[in-house]
């Protein structure tokens, strides 16, 4: 009960709503040619959105997937760090990578292991893949993924990674946010694609910083936290009127990087689909979990039932 009181807010990725809400919209960008397998699946994409969340619950390796601190590895505008994999590797060394964050180039890997999945009509990888690059791309989206200071940890500051990415969201999305993120396109130049979304996201993290660091300057303690039963729990959070007041500081970049977020997921799905061929998605193979995929998710949602995350906490 200390913990959750003295928490302001357990982030991961862009929160659970916000993760599955952006997959959820992107499936609705999608040509009818590929609604025909997302759109009975609707629930499943949604719900697995948060799957790479629940997993840093139990693979150590996971967590380095979810971020970038480009600015340890480079300065603005972040233009001289390696774009493939092998030649990061030769200038950094791995172990440092996995220190810093390896979003970018997972998005890669990721983008192959989907495209293959639809080559081979796998219905079900293809469903589990997509559901998880949704959840990579959206958190490539945030400032504080491409950040080391990623919670305002350095600055006085902790709890902002939720705040921008959790609390603004599940407070004001419904009520205020304009979702419409048009048709899915293709993207020809993956690999550049996604870095143009990393470093926008490493360049705005300043600005998310310094606004809520004037904010709080000029707001009590008072008036910054509330405390609201979650989940049955009594949890310390930001409070209403702070969490508006930010988000005007703001202006629209919370809405308008959760738009471009849905946007690029689509276009994720549908390039690896036009990439492998076009294929029809009416008869697929692999249709349902097998006994051993099934164990995988149980055991998956205990260890993050149970709470001990391995890595790096935002």
């Amino acid at each position: 009960m200390v913990l959750w009181l003295i928490c302001p807010l357990r982030a991961g990725g862009w929160g659970f709503f916000a993760h599955e809400r952006i997959n959820r919209l992107a499936v609705f960008c999608l040509p009818p040619e590929m609604m025909v397998l997302y759109k009975p699946h609707l629930e499943y994409i949604r719900v697995h959105a948060t799957d790479p969340d629940k997993r840093r619950y139990m693979v150590a390796a996971e967590g380095a997937r979810h971020f970038l601190d480009i600015d340890l590895l480079d300065r603005p505008p972040y233009r001289s760090i390696p774009r493939s994999w092998q030649e990061a590797v030769a200038r950094y060394g791995a172990d440092s990578l996995q220190r810093n964050g390896i979003l970018p180039w997972y998005l890669e890997t990721m983008m192959a292991r989907l495209t293959r999945a639809f080559r081979e009509l796998d219905q079900q990888r293809i469903l589990q893949l997509s559901a998880e690059i949704g959840h990579y791309v959206a958190d490539a989206h945030v400032p504080l993924h491409a950040c080391s200071n990623h919670n305002g940890q350095f600055t006085g500051q902790t709890g902002i990674h939720g705040l921008w990415e959790s609390r603004i969201p599940e407070l004001l999305a419904d009520a205020e946010f304009d979702y419409w993120a048009g048709k899915a396109r293709y993207i020809a130049d993956w690999r550049a694609y996604v870095w143009q979304i990393v470093t926008s996201s490493g360049l705005a993290a300043d600005t998310v910083l310094k606004k809520e660091k004037r904010l709080c300057e000029h707001t009590s303690p008072s008036q910054r936290y509330a405390y609201e039963i979650r989940n049955g729990v009594l949890t310390r959070t930001y409070a209403e009127g702070y969490t508006k007041a930010y988000h005007r500081l703001l202006g629209d970049m919370v809405e308008r990087r959760m738009k471009q977020a849905i946007a690029a997921v689509a276009a994720c799905w549908y390039t690896a689909w036009v990439n492998a061929g076009q294929p029809s998605l009416q008869e697929l193979q692999h249709t349902s979990l097998t006994e051993s995929e099934l164990q995988e998710f149980e055991q998956l949602q205990q260890r993050w039932t149970e709470g001990r995350m391995l890595g790096r906490a935002e």
